[in-house]
């Protein structure tokens, strides 16, 4: 049962820490080689009423052709198109009409042109078809900007669809463009993305150009971390950045105190940020601002702990026992250590187990700021028992003030057995597997002192 209870907790340790290098290895990003952009273009019949100087759909065929000549000469940027609400007036559907390509813009212009809005709206369906749009290879940036004026008679939920498309992980963050009156927009659209209220023509041009320099921008991000005094601390973390909607990992950096923790991240996504102390600490839904250098402060204060043996020399090798540490009176596991290593903790009381035979627990041990506590168990001792000849079953318990503990069961197997245990008053009880009869067990009191080697003859 104590095997089986360290294999089981060593186990899931190790699950954590390969699922944790497997989750920072595919978090690993370069920059993107360019940006794709999709237009899903709202082609409803509401798209025929009259806006200012002229209808909905007018305004916006003339808005995207100039937009589309500005970006021609761009080939860090890719359109593509995807309608929705123009096939006929039975069948509400959608379609892409200009897929991602090279040198497609007299394409996109073409079908602008000749847009006619005939049907209702699709947009849950044009948004949940748009993971498809994007092609799977290259190193790309993936939005969609949504033009629409309305999405109040829409049929499914453009907000349960707008999470799928965010946690898919393929597009990093979609806009809403909504042109014309606000109480076209009695909904909130902003679970459908980054919503952008369009009420004037003038306005119209410029919002749309504002998203795509927004796309093409970075922000620069400088991470400190220090103490409760507002001292700047000398120590050396992972940090790992997590898309706050979908949880993956985008970025990953170690902190180092005598370096400049600068870089630069995407300012379109929210982020998540956990610095890998121990235990960890975490920020929620941060966003950057591309206009500036981004100040982030973690306050974190840490102590050391190391756990060692009393000095004793022994003939035989001493295990390096597993010591698990848990935040005091907490059940998640903060760190699994070693006998003889040296660990930094944030400051507070843990509660310690050290998974020795039988295992040791220290409750309420207090880590200092900037302090080392170091910790003496005893060495254990070695026990050589001798079994009888028959075939025999048995177990051992540590004796506590009168109190048996079950400490661990003996081999039937094995006519002798090496074990370690750490020092205290101990019973032995043996009995032949062919015999249920209460008089055979064989009952052996020994004690076992540290660093020294006891034997026992069990009959």
């Amino acid at each position: 049962m104590r095997i089986m209870k360290i294999l089981v907790i060593l186990f899931v340790f190790c699950v954590t820490s390969i699922n944790g290098m497997a989750q920072k290895s595919s978090s690993e990003t370069s920059t993107p080689d360019k940006t794709r952009v999709l237009l899903i273009l709202d082609c409803s019949n509401s798209m025929w009423d009259k806006w200012q100087s002229d209808s909905k759909i007018k305004v916006t065929q003339t808005v995207l052709l100039r937009f589309l000549d500005s970006i021609s000469n761009k080939n860090e940027i890719d359109v593509a198109l995807r309608v929705f609400g123009h096939l006929n007036k039975k069948s509400y559907g959608t379609r892409l009409e200009v897929p991602f390509e090279k040198d497609n813009i007299y394409k996109l212009r073409s079908k602008i042109k000749t847009l006619v809005p005939q049907g209702g709206c699709e947009a849950a369906t044009a948004l949940s078809s748009s993971l498809n749009d994007f092609p799977p290879t290259g190193n790309s940036r993936n939005i969609i900007v949504i033009i629409t004026d309305g999405m109040d008679d829409c049929e499914g939920s453009i907000c349960e669809v707008a999470r799928q498309v965010q946690n898919s992980g393929v597009v990093v963050k979609t806009f809403v463009l909504g042109i014309g009156k606000e109480e076209n927009f009695q909904s909130n659209l902003n679970c459908a993305g980054k919503f952008i209220h369009i009420p004037q023509e003038e306005q119209y041009t410029q919002s749309l150009y504002d998203v795509f320099t927004l796309s093409e921008e970075k922000a620069e991000v400088e991470i400190e971390i220090k103490d409760l005094s507002g001292m700047s601390y000398e120590t050396s973390l992972p940090i790992i950045f997590y898309d706050a909607q979908t949880g993956v990992a985008k970025y990953q950096t170690i902190y180092s105190s005598d370096k400049n923790a600068t870089f630069t991240l995407d300012p379109l996504i929210s982020y998540n940020i956990e610095v890998c102390s121990k235990p960890s600490v975490a920020k929620a839904n941060i966003t950057f601002d591309h206009n500036k250098t981004n100040n982030i402060t973690f306050e974190i204060e840490q102590g050391f702990l190391s756990i060692n043996y009393e000095a004793k020399r022994t003939k035989y090798q001493i295990p390096e026992y597993p010591i698990v540490v848990r935040k005091h009176d907490e059940k998640e596991i903060v760190n699994i250590q070693t006998i003889g290593e040296k660990v930094a903790y944030q400051t507070g009381r843990y509660d310690i187990e050290i998974l020795s035979t039988p295992y040791i627990i220290l409750n309420g041990v207090d880590i200092q700021h900037v302090s080392n506590t170091d910790l003496m168990i005893p060495t254990p001792g070695l026990i050589n028992i001798t079994k009888p000849n028959t075939i025999t079953r048995g177990s051992i318990f540590v004796v506590d003030e009168g109190e048996w503990k079950y400490v661990c069961d003996l081999d039937s197997g094995k006519a002798s057995e090496r074990i370690l245990l750490m020092p205290g008053d101990y019973v032995a009880i043996l009995t032949p597997i062919d015999n249920e009869v209460e008089a055979t067990t064989t009952t052996q009191k020994f004690r076992v002192e540290a660093g020294t080697t006891t034997n026992i003859m069990m009959r």
